[in-house]
């Protein structure tokens, strides 16, 4: 008798392929559940769902499913500094202090804006042990970087600020509309374009979240070395603290409070559709149904490399546009094989991108969680299928 899971939602017969590509992620690579969505020309081609919501397999994931998407988010906060950017509110160029006077703290004064999306800041983690319940704390994590010298000289190197890339772009955001980032992510984003997208998570969506897994130990990407025996080698090391400082999931997702805070750099939550339809937006050139998200001049910035080589927090090498990730050099870490494609992997899977030259916009949502630092294998199959389609 086959156990092939029922796959759910529609998916346009030219890219059958791509349902043939999810089908086989349960078959052979452990998935539990999943949904992958893309859009090409701004419409729907394919919107799939299947397996189960829950680790106890006893929940089907449904059409409205949404769960935690990790670093994805990034993406979406990256897109609101740009939105900025493009109405003249926010000059990339100008000292990150100039919006946020408190930040000119430990030799910080001249640091640009520009920095923040790179991952340039020297930044990635504060050094003084922070309690575990300041990762719900917006001002507690603003202050601390504020306050926090840089961990080697800002703009000579980079490495991923894995959670402090929200606290750092969404301060400029709130100083520039006096808004939180997950509001003014709802109101200038999500919901325009109908998209289910959320950071910071409303009570009475709670109960449709899905339940993940625990992230295993990353492994290595491409010849990297071994993330997880770094930091725990080196407990106050850079890598270590950018991660465990605080925990950066201290009681876990699987909770309301998580849900509930706003960590633009973690704790986005959404589905497959949700991140085709605002990548989507931006592959057609930055408007989709009459909602404009960037102009032409913005989605050139996505794309834009600030950052490549050497990562002094993942110690892998890593590509970063203006708050993008970009595709990776390895042949198994590309957003396809276009090179102005730019997005956002999330830990554990999930996967966004838009490709500006192929005019597709691709997401890709899981809850069981695998153990590499930049492209799962399940997101790279959907990913070829996609293309062997288009």
């Amino acid at each position: 008798m086959s156990t092939d899971p029922t796959v759910h939602g529609h998916c346009d017969p030219r890219f059958t392929r791509v349902r043939d590509a999810f089908l086989e992620n349960f078959r052979t690579r452990d998935e539990i559940g999943a949904a992958v969505a893309i859009t090409v020309d701004g419409e729907s081609v394919v919107d799939l769902w299947a397996g189960q919501a829950d680790q106890a397999h006893t929940q089907p994931w449904e059409r409205d499913t949404i769960v935690n998407v990790y670093s994805c988010t990034k993406g979406m906060t990256a897109l609101c500094a740009q939105r900025l950017v493009s109405e003249g509110t926010l000059d990339l160029d100008a000292p990150v202090a100039k919006y946020w006077p408190e930040f000119a703290q430990a030799g910080k004064a001249e640091l640009p804006v520009r920095w923040l999306l790179g991952h340039r800041a020297g930044l990635p983690a504060v050094k003084n042990i922070l309690p575990n319940e300041a990762l719900y704390d917006w001002n507690a994590m603003t202050a601390a970087l504020a306050a926090q010298e840089p961990w080697w000289t800002p703009g000579t190197a980079h490495g991923y600020h894995a959670v402090t890339f929200g606290w750092l772009v969404g301060e400029v955001v709130r100083r520039v509309t006096g808004k939180s980032l997950g509001t003014y992510f709802r109101e200038h984003v999500a919901e325009p374009l109908g998209a289910d997208f959320h950071i910071g998570l409303a009570e009475h969506h709670h109960g449709r979240v899905g339940e993940m897994g625990i992230i295993p130990m990353p492994s290595p990407d491409a010849d990297g070395p071994q993330l997880g025996i770094i930091i725990m080698s080196d407990p106050e090391g850079v890598s270590a603290r950018a991660f465990m400082n605080p925990p950066s999931m201290a009681f876990g997702v699987n909770n309301a409070a998580w849900r509930s805070a706003e960590i633009p750099g973690a704790n986005g939550h959404a589905n497959a559709r949700a991140m085709a339809r605002i990548y989507g937006a931006l592959a057609v050139g930055g408007e989709q149904d009459g909602v404009q998200l960037l102009d032409a001049a913005g989605i050139a910035r996505c794309h834009d490399q600030q950052s490549r080589g050497p990562d002094l927090v993942l110690h892998v090498s890593t590509r970063f546009g203006q708050g993008f990730m970009l595709s990776q050099d390895a042949a198994d870490t590309k957003f396809g094989p276009n090179p102005r494609a730019f997005g956002h992997p999330g830990a554990g899977g999930h996967l966004g991108f838009a490709d500006p030259d192929a005019r597709i916009g691709f997401g890709y949502v899981v809850n069981r969680m695998g153990p590499h630092i930049l492209l799962d294998p399940r997101a790279v199959a959907l990913i070829d299928a996609t293309y062997a389609a288009a």
